[in-house]
């Protein structure tokens, strides 16, 4: 049942799916994001890790992010062997229109086995019902064919494509602009999800 009164987002919850369990994050999380944000696939698909981004400065970021009330950033474990492989996050959030923005990230340790997907539906799931949200909306890059199927089965629809929005490595790249609604999750985002469970 949908939350009938809209939340901010400093409530961060403990989410558990049968793959996945999302959980805030913790000082002592640093050292796995660090070594995932080196991965050559999370660099080639996300960005290049600035010399600045030091473990110091991750174990600051990641121990802060249970007091920011405009965000929720919850790392993604995997239940089986509790290690965090990755991360999901609703930021830019816009209570007036009841939106955020989503992004995930996720490491060798998490990749082909659902978490990512399981990650993405629990999260959704628990912005629309817990939350109240309307819309989210996440960009991706065009190349990035793995997360745009985990991100389609979800529910999320392309709305369009940003062209040529960044220069790398000597190639321009697109960058793909997808949403959901909370109508379209309680039709097709929640069904697909309970079909699965199935």
């Amino acid at each position: 049942m949908r939350n009938s009164t809209f939340a901010d987002l400093s409530h961060k919850p403990v989410l558990t799916g049968e793959k996945a369990l999302l959980r805030p994050f913790t000082e002592a999380d640093a050292t796995a994001i660090a070594e995932i944000i080196e991965d050559p696939e999370v660099i080639r698909y996300t960005f290049e890790p600035s010399a600045e981004l030091t473990v110091e400065r991750l174990r600051a970021w990641y121990g802060s992010r249970g007091e920011q009330a405009d965000r929720l950033d919850l790392a993604v474990t995997d239940r089986e062997t509790g290690a965090v492989v990755g991360e999901v996050v609703l930021y830019d959030w816009n209570p007036a229109h009841r939106s955020c923005v989503f992004r995930t990230l996720i490491g060798p340790g998490g990749r082909g086995r659902g978490l990512g997907t399981e990650a993405t539906r629990l999260i959704v799931g628990y912005a629309f019902e817990q939350i109240g949200l309307h819309r989210i909306q996440l960009d991706v890059y065009a190349h990035n064919h793995r997360a745009r199927r985990v991100y389609e089965k979800v529910g999320f629809v392309e709305e369009g494509t940003r062209r040529q929005v960044q220069l790398r490595d000597g190639a321009w790249l697109d960058e793909v602009v997808m949403s959901i609604l909370s109508h379209e999750w309680d039709v097709r985002g929640r069904r697909i999800t309970e079909a699965t469970r199935a």
